[in-house]
């Protein structure tokens, strides 16, 4: 693996006095513009950056490992094919990864349909369980958070797209409305208006089995599944 100062003075970077502070981390964008000079380490610190969010996306989006799997590739080798057209002015390349990701997935989805259902744990979607969500307390009271958190993620994915993708997006991977208008290419105040709409329908949908209090609660404080 290329050391840090070797990366920074391929990219043209000034070197800091090694007395003073400690070698800094390259940026997703440092990573990138190194990537498509054809460095392939700085590719692969870029990949292993960035893959294990676009995988939980493209699984939180779809339910299916093997679409969040063939998503993810298909991310990269966009990525290291059109790279160029980013533009760092526009969005932070997280949400420039994610865009890449909805297309992929929304097509994916419209030519699988229906849904393929979601394993039945965590560990089976290959995402950790936060940590907030681990704790020692009664295991009733933790089966009965698990249970909430397995019929709140079967209602994300009973959504509409357009809905689904909004609270996976600003909800679980904690993106701003601004951020999430740029990976769906819409306004800030529809990002809004669709969150607003998304909660009260996953609200409904849990109303029915005594979930719909705490949905707001996970939503806002553990990220359910992220």
């Amino acid at each position: 693996m290329l050391r840090v100062n070797h990366l920074c003075q391929q990219a043209g970077w000034p070197l800091e006095d090694k007395r003073m502070t400690a070698p800094t981390t390259p940026s997703d964008l440092d990573l990138l513009r190194l990537m498509m000079a054809g460095d392939e380490t700085a590719f692969t610190a870029l990949f292993r950056r960035r893959q294990g969010s676009v995988y939980r996306f493209a699984l939180q989006m779809s339910g299916s490992p093997a679409i969040a799997e063939d998503v993810t590739q298909e991310v990269f080798l966009v990525l290291m094919r059109e790279g160029h057209r980013y533009d760092p002015e526009r969005a932070s390349l997280a949400a420039y990864l994610y865009g890449i990701a909805r297309n992929h997935v929304l097509r994916r989805l419209d030519e699988d349909r229906p849904f393929v259902p979601l394993p039945e744990s965590a560990e089976d979607q290959g995402a950790a369980v936060p940590a907030v969500l681990i704790t020692e307390s009664d295991p009733l009271d933790r089966m009965a958070r698990d249970q909430m958190i397995d019929a709140l993620r079967v209602s994300i994915l009973a959504l509409p797209a357009h809905y689904r993708e909004v609270v996976v997006l600003c909800d679980l991977h904690e993106m701003s409305y601004v951020e999430a208008a740029n990976v769906i290419g819409c306004a800030v105040g529809t990002i809004r208006s669709r969150l607003h709409r998304a909660r009260g329908l996953l609200i409904e949908k849990l109303r029915g089995n005594n979930k719909a209090a705490a949905t707001t609660e996970l939503l806002s404080s553990t990220r359910c599944f992220a």
